[in-house]
C-alpha cells in the first residue's frame, strides 16, 4: 500500500497556521486537521488564562499528533496539520517513526505577527503575552528539519509558496 504524505504547518501563534492551512487544504484537496483541537480542555482553560503551558502539558497532546501523523501516512491519506512545534524536541516527536512527515515553519517576525493575532477572532489563545512567549521558546528549525516561508505577504501568496514546497516534496519521494 503507498503510504500518504503528511504536511506539517508549524510557527508562534498567529502566523497563520489555521488560514494557511486550510487554504492548501482546498488546493490540494487533503484533509486538514488544526492541532488546537486535540488540546486537552486543562490545557485549553489554562491557555485561555493567559498561562503557558510546560512540557509536561504538551505531552499527551504531542503524543495524540504523532499518532494521528502515523496513522494518516500508514493508511495512505494526505493531510496538512497545523501544530505550534516550537521546540526541536517536540518536532523529534512528531517526526519520529513518521519519515513522510514535511514540515513547513511559518517564519514571522513580532512586529508582522502581533497585529495579526490581535485580529483573530474566537480563538482561546489571546494573551499577547503568551505570544511573546512563544517567541522566547521558539527554536527556530534548521533547513534540514523545516521548509521556512516567509509570512510577510498575503495568506494566497503564503499558499503559492507552500504548494511550491509540496510539489518539491512530491518530487523527492
Amino acid at each position: 500500500m503507498k503510504k500518504g504524505q503528511v504536511v506539517l504547518l508549524m510557527g508562534v501563534s498567529g502566523c497563520g497556521k489555521t488560514t494557511i492551512g486550510r487554504m492548501l487544504s482546498e488546493k490540494l484537496g487533503w484533509r486538514y486537521y488544526d492541532g488546537d483541537v486535540f488540546h486537552s480542555p486543562t490545557n485549553i482553560a489554562k491557555m485561555r488564562r493567559g498561562e503557558a503551558l510546560t512540557d509536561h502539558d504538551r505531552a499527551g497532546w504531542l503524543e495524540t499528533l504523532r499518532q494521528l501523523i502515523h496513522d494518516k501516512i500508514q493508511s495512505g491519506d494526505n493531510a496538512i496539520i497545523s501544530c505550534s512545534t516550537l521546540k526541536r524536541e517536540y518536532r523529534k516527536l512528531l517526526c519520529s517513526n513518521n519519515p513522510e512527515l514535511r514540515l513547513l515553519f511559518l517564519k514571522g517576525d513580532y512586529a508582522t505577527i502581533l497585529p495579526r493575532f490581535k485580529n483573530r477572532k474566537g480563538h482561546f489563545f489571546t494573551d499577547e503575552t503568551l505570544l511573546h512567549n512563544q517567541f522566547e521558546v521558539l527554536e527556530e528549525p534548521s533547513a534540514n528539519e523545516a521548509i521556512a516561508i516567509d509570512i510577510d505577504k498575503t495568506a494566497e501568496q503564503v499558499t503559492e509558496d507552500c504548494l511550491d514546497a509540496v510539489r518539491e516534496f512530491k518530487k523527492a519521494s
